[in-house]
């Protein structure tokens, strides 16, 4: 009896909080875009930026405070909302959960019910939503630490771009590469991503097209019929 108002609290707190947080997370990306793109601009522009990301992830700390207080869990609600403990660690992956709030906005503007997207097109959306977002954001990360590392071959953002484009398609044309720790643990990272969503677009995309020649062979001339009335006579019948 006690575990289901922890529940509803939660669900409520999480429907209150889902477009202040996506507004949040935006709010974030820009900030850390400016304070690496921006990296000529007057100090004091940098500064705000600067404080725009504490003020943001602070703002992420007290959300999944709020949600732990409510759940009524502890550990296990860490071990369940694993990617939400990983983006608290690491914020930059924030932006991911736009993903699951597409969901949600969708879900409400459907009214709980069926219909919208297949789940072919809600997979290939959410894989396109998410190859996206990572591959901006691992380029804003990968030019922060290689544009002034010796040896370094990503030296303005336009390579970034570049580079994060062949890596999360897995394509690695190597003309440019990251030559620090963490630029490297990045492109790992994004490429065991990238592979994730290779397959699950692909695997997406076979199924439909599967789904879509077992209807048309269904829907064919002559298909309609009992399997008895299709089959020729019998010899001597």
């Amino acid at each position: 009896m006690h575990d289901e108002p922890a529940s509803g609290g939660l669900a409520r707190w999480e429907r209150r909080t889902e477009l202040p947080l996506l507004a949040v997370s935006l709010v974030y990306l820009a900030g850390y875009a400016v304070r690496v793109l921006a990296w000529a601009a007057p100090e004091a522009w940098r500064d705000a930026a600067l404080a725009v990301v504490a003020a943001a992830w602070a703002a992420f700390c007290a959300d999944y405070a709020v949600r732990l207080v409510l759940s009524g869990e502890r550990w296990r609600f860490v071990r369940t909302h694993w990617l939400d403990s990983l983006v608290l660690l690491l914020p930059l992956l924030r932006p991911l959960r736009l993903v699951k709030l597409h969901s949600a906005v969708r879900r409400r503007r459907e009214g709980g019910g069926g219909g919208g997207l297949s789940l072919y097109a809600r997979v290939m959306t959410y894989a396109g939503l998410s190859a996206v977002l990572l591959t901006f954001t691992a380029a804003l990360t990968v030019y922060h630490q290689e544009r002034l590392a010796p040896g370094a071959t990503i030296r303005t953002f336009g390579d970034s771009v570049w580079w994060a484009v062949s890596a999360i398609t897995t394509v690695g044309y190597g003309d440019v590469t990251p030559v620090t720790p963490l630029g490297r643990t990045v492109a790992v990272g994004l490429m065991v991503c990238g592979v994730a969503l290779l397959g699950a677009v692909t695997g997406s995309f076979s199924s439909w097209l599967i789904e879509v020649f077992r209807r048309e062979g269904h829907d064919a001339p002559g298909t309609d019929a009992p399997p008895d009335a299709r089959r020729p006579p019998e010899a001597g019948a």
